[in-house]
């Protein structure tokens, strides 16, 4: 069985978030195209503590009941079976959903029977990569769907190493129509 992981589609990630990528929004009506294609819907949040050593790296963002940590107003969260916050202690960076502190995510996906996992959201060479490498990592089928996933590009070529790596690390690179 397949499930679909939505990675990080938040304000904070999107135009006008704090730490924006470019597209974010853009890649959210193939999102939620995407989930009326999957019975199982695993979406993560950032959830960050108001200090935490993770703002040293990167600037506040997602502090957990904040607008800038709700889901997208255009994802239609509804379609979201189970939500994975991370990041949610001081010293927890929480870049992948399988670090959810809330939810064992390997357990749920496993329980719900599900051996492949198609991986999508924000950030590509952050969150999306290590939500990606981890699913992989834990034995699944993991599948990226490079048409529904959104870059911050701090340096220029970071989103294709990223890219790169997953793929060089045994992930599937689709686009959502392929599915």
């Amino acid at each position: 069985m397949k499930g679909l992981i939505v990675v990080d589609v938040q304000q904070d990630f999107c135009p006008g978030g704090s730490l924006a990528t470019g597209d974010g929004d853009k890649i959210i009506p193939v999102i939620n195209k995407l989930m009326d294609k999957f019975g199982f819907v695993l979406a993560s949040k950032d959830w960050h503590p108001e200090k935490t050593v993770h703002f040293e790296k990167w600037p506040v963002h997602c502090v957990r009941g904040t607008t800038g940590a709700d889901f997208h107003k255009a994802l239609q969260s509804e379609k979201i079976t189970e939500v994975a916050l991370k990041g949610t202690g001081n010293s927890d960076d929480g870049y992948n959903a399988f670090e959810a502190t809330n939810l064992d995510v390997n357990h749920q996906l496993h329980r719900k029977g599900i051996d492949e996992v198609y991986v999508c959201g924000i950030a590509t060479e952050y969150c999306v990569k290590a939500t990606a490498l981890a699913a992989r990592q834990a034995g699944f089928k993991t599948f990226l769907v490079t048409d529904a996933i959104s870059a911050v590009e701090s340096k220029p070529g970071d989103a294709e190493e990223a890219l790169k790596a997953m793929k060089e690390n045994g992930i599937a690179l689709v686009k959502s129509g392929e599915i």
